[in-house]
């Protein structure tokens, strides 16, 4: 009979707790174990999103959340702890932690892990406030199996005099910022050589849109308003060129349409961009029988072009995060050195904090925004 194998655990670990809303402290919580169907992960780092501190302290639009609970949605660590039904992951084998998670007998149900749910489904408020509570600002988290992916430690961070990547634990904890655009555009089938507008594209996650669709092998037409971040990823990123969007639906699609024949669009605009324009000018420059992606999270309807888009029969997809088929592909193009990560890219680990200095953390992370910057929780 398979039981439960564990290192040396604490009783008990740290970890930032969000009492409610706009109360965060650290305290000293009882360390968990490993159930059936999920593993124990001692955290090294965990990702600080630049949304963190306004979500405890006067939240998101239409985001739940269980109090109290612990935060935190991407991380990376080593398994400390596996469940009696574990048959691939070993002890100590480095892993990166995903935050979407599925129901098993309903795939229907989706949550946030480590941050809430959206939607208001009495379902994933029941399997977050269950199961399912507590994320990743911890020493140690429990992780559904299906959440937690192996990496390959000796590619990914051995040297490049031997093969290796080099590199460091800190970089690659950037890895499932890039899964949310990865679902979106292989939800709309992107191929090599195709053209795809990427709307708006100098944020931590459009950003990473503009990359992952340059590493599949996409022509990018990277718009947005701020002309020098635009500048600065097409000289990092391949086949990257770059409209500065004026806000004006008929300049904007003239603009578009001078780079050619484009064959889809995908927007990630956040809820900043509940006035912008760019929807509707990007959707009129995908040509007939183009695709489009919809993965933001802007609150205001849009003013779809309707006779357009039934004229050019476009094919117009809503894609919330991804799928777990999605996560394993993004991995191999992380070790293939396909999606390259890094400073040769221009990212940038800004800061790394301790737990006890999680202020500061949510502080510098709510200052940069852009595309490749990113802030730490060092467990």
């Amino acid at each position: 009979m398979a039981t439960t194998k564990s290192q040396s655990l604490p009783e008990t670990c740290r970890a930032l707790v969000c009492l409610e809303k706009g109360h965060v402290e650290v305290q000293s919580v009882p360390t968990p174990n490993a159930v059936p169907g999920s593993v124990v992960v001692r955290i090294i780092s965990a990702v600080v999103e630049p949304v963190a501190k306004s979500i405890f302290s006067e939240g998101l639009p239409g985001l739940w959340f269980p109090t109290p609970y612990i935060p935190g949605t991407r991380a990376i660590g080593r398994v400390a702890a596996i469940g009696s039904d574990t048959t691939s992951l070993k002890l100590d084998q480095f892993v990166i932690l995903d935050p979407h998670i599925r129901g098993r007998d309903d795939s229907n149900v989706q949550l946030l892990w480590g941050a809430g749910v959206f939607g208001g489904n009495p379902a994933a408020n029941a399997l977050m406030e269950g199961s399912w509570r507590n994320g990743m600002y911890a020493e140690y988290a429990r992780a559904p199996l299906e959440n937690c992916y192996a990496l390959n430690e000796s590619i990914l961070m051995g040297s490049p005099s031997s093969g290796g990547l080099g590199y460091s634990a800190a970089v690659l904890a950037s890895v499932m910022r890039y899964a949310v655009a990865y679902g979106g555009l292989r939800s709309i089938d992107l191929k090599a050589g195709e053209t795809i507008i990427i709307a708006p594209a100098t944020g931590i996650y459009t950003g990473a849109a503009v990359e992952i669709a340059s590493a599949m092998g996409a022509r990018v037409i990277a718009a947005s308003r701020n002309i020098e971040a635009l500048n600065k990823l097409a000289a990092l990123v391949p086949r990257v060129q770059v409209l500065q969007l004026k806000g004006k639906v008929e300049e904007d699609l003239a603009g578009l349409k001078n780079f050619g024949v484009i064959d889809a669009y995908l927007d990630m605009s956040p809820f900043a961009a509940n006035e912008s324009t760019h929807v509707r000018s990007c959707m009129m420059a995908v040509r007939q029988y183009g695709r489009v992606s919809l993965m933001g999270v802007s609150m205001k309807d849009i003013p779809i072009p309707y006779v357009v888009a039934v004229m050019n029969n476009l094919t117009i997809r809503g894609q919330y995060m991804y799928e777990r088929e999605d996560v394993f592909s993004l991995i191999k193009l992380v070790e293939a050195g396909v999606l390259k990560l890094g400073n040769s890219v221009g990212h940038e680990v800004v800061a790394e904090f301790g737990l006890e200095d999680y202020e500061k953390a949510f502080d510098v992370a709510e200052q940069h925004t852009e595309a490749g910057k990113m802030v730490l929780l060092d467990l």
